[in-house]
Order: structure tokens, then C-alpha cells, then sequence
């Protein structure tokens, strides 16, 4: 379960990234955040494993105070949440599989990351989340050679090769043609489903959101303005989000 209590976020320029967030996410939820550019979608995301750190408040991930970890144990609990983004992130001159593979180094000792002498659980584990999203033929195939939809496939079995309980989407279709944007968010339907991980996915298309999303939280200037199912959106919930009458603009 994520929580945020009375959360805020003020960036050290002053911009405000999140006004006084309260937002409970259970366990194996699909819930996709909406709003204008710059209405704090992705600053909500990011608070969530510590990419961003707040300001106020108090954010909570299955009973663990965000803002008190550090170090090591920072670390760790980064591992249990698969990370997701718009320009895949993949290392275009090696294999499909080494890719995926990259998401089980920091469980290894340094010897076997500096040779590549990856266990064979770790193959295994790596070969299976292909299957999951359907590009299992790709294994050895150079990350270049492949679509923008096979890449984000590909991004998206890296992170479920690190086993996480919860994964967080930055825009994972911006990128992509509506065909292949439509057959990912699919791909996440479909995690979420048979696997029962937690999904919260930032959005610019509002269509999809509203197709593949059990539930739609609209963002505007940093302050929730919607947060309940996703057939229950309707054309006044949509101006809510998307009017330009905020105060202040908050960051991404």
C-alpha cells in the first residue's frame, strides 16, 4: 500500500511539484495519473521510491516512512519497485537478454558482474520475463534492431526481472505510435492481472488511461482534483483536470 499523507513538494527554485497530497494506493491496484504538462504527474510518481524527496508530509509504502531511509537501506527498497520510463533506457549495442540481466546485478557479487557470469536462476528469471511480454524470440537480438515497442517491452521485462512488488510508469507510451501504445498498455493490464503488481503509470493520453485503467487520479497544479474509477470520468471531471486556472504552475 502507498500513502500519501498531507504531502507536499516545493522545489529549491520555489516551484511548488505537489500541494497537500492525500492519496492511499492498495495493494495490486492499476491506477493511472492525468493532467496538463507540468501539473506534477511525474513528481508524484517520483516521490514514491525517492526520486524526488518531499517537502512535507508524510509518504508511506507498505508501512515503510519513505523520507527516513538512507543508504543501504534505501537501496533495498528501491529493489522491490520496478522503475518504468518514456525513453526506455536500454543498452542499444548488446542483447535483448543482457538487458533484462542488467536488472539482477545489484544482487550479485562484483566478481560475476565485472566477468558477465550471471547465475542460471538469473538467465532463467530474465528469459521468463521476455515471455511475459510476449518477446521471448528477441532474447539475442541487439536492443537497436528493435521496434519502439519492442524496446519498451524490453524495459518492461528488465523490471520485472528485479521480482517487484509495485512498478511505476513515467509516460512508458509517449513515445510510441496509438497502435503500439495501445498494445503496451495492454502489456501492463496484463502484469497487473496475472502477477498482482501494483501499477501506477503516468499518462498524457487521456483515452488510454480511461481504457486500461481501473482507476484515474487528475492532477492539477501539484493538488489531486480527481482521484476515483476510471468509468466514472466523464467531460466535467476532464475540464476539472485540464482547466488553466491554477494557481502557479507546478513541476513535472
Amino acid at each position: 500500500m502507498i500513502v500519501f499523507d498531507h504531502v507536499s513538494k516545493v522545489y529549491p527554485n520555489g516551484t511548488v511539484g505537489l500541494r497537500d497530497v492525500e492519496l492511499t494506493i492498495g495493494d495490486g491496484e492499476f491506477a493511472a495519473i492525468i493532467g496538463r504538462s507540468g501539473a506534477g504527474k511525474s513528481t508524484l510518481l517520483r516521490a514514491v521510491n525517492r526520486m524526488h524527496a518531499i517537502t512535507d508530509g508524510t509518504l508511506t509504502v507498505e508501512g515503510v516512512n519513505v523520507s527516513a531511509l538512507r543508504g543501504e537501506e534505501l537501496r533495498r527498497f528501491r529493489r522491490g519497485i520496478g522503475m518504468v520510463f518514456q525513453s526506455f533506457n536500454l543498452v542499444s549495442r548488446t542483447t535483448v537478454l543482457k538487458n533484462v540481466l542488467s536488472a539482477r546485478v545489484p544482487d550479485l557479487p562484483f566478481w560475476r558482474v565485472l566477468l558477465g557470469a550471471f547465475r542460471k536462476e538469473d538467465k532463467l528469471a530474465a528469459l521468463e520475463a521476455l515471455d511475459k511480454v510476449g518477446i521471448l524470440d528477441k532474447a539475442f537480438i541487439r536492443a537497436d534492431q528493435l521496434s519502439g515497442g519492442q524496446q519498451q517491452r524490453v524495459a518492461l521485462a528488465r523490471t520485472l526481472a528485479q521480482d517487484p512488488r509495485i512498478i511505476l510508469a513515467d509516460e512508458p507510451v509517449a513515445a510510441l505510435d496509438p497502435v503500439t501504445a495501445r498494445q503496451v498498455m495492454q502489456d501492463f493490464v496484463r502484469i497487473n492481472r496475472e502477477l498482482g503488481i501494483t501499477i501506477l503509470l503516468n499518462i498524457h493520453h487521456v483515452e488510454l488511461a480511461l481504457e486500461h485503467a481501473d482507476r484515474v487520479i487528475g492532477i492539477r497544479a501539484g493538488a489531486i482534483v480527481y482521484d476515483g474509477p476510471s468509468s466514472q470520468v466523464d467531460q466535467s471531471v476532464l475540464d476539472a483536470i485540464y482547466r488553466d486556472d491554477a494557481p502557479g504552475e507546478a513541476e513535472r
